[in-house]
């Protein structure tokens, strides 16, 4: 069996991926409070709801990075 190794680099682009995630998801939240004059203190209350997006906007990269990946291999061959 081969050993699956995630270089350093790796690690740093998918965390910094997930940070850009997180950073959308909670620009969102900011944007829904200020449209709907919310209370600021909605703004910790919904964290739960910030990560959830968070998780749900890197699958679907991470779906649409495979795809894109998968499609190179296929026309190369």
């Amino acid at each position: 069996m081969k050993d699956i190794i995630i270089t350093r680099q790796r690690q740093r682009t998918e965390l910094f991926t997930l940070l850009v995630c997180f950073v959308i998801a909670f620009g969102l939240n900011v944007y829904a409070i200020v449209k709907y004059d919310g209370k600021w203190n909605e703004l910790f209350w919904s964290l739960g709801f910030v990560v959830a997006t968070t998780v749900l906007l890197y699958a679907v990269w991470t779906l649409l990075r495979l795809l894109y990946h998968g499609c190179r291999k296929l026309i190369k061959k």
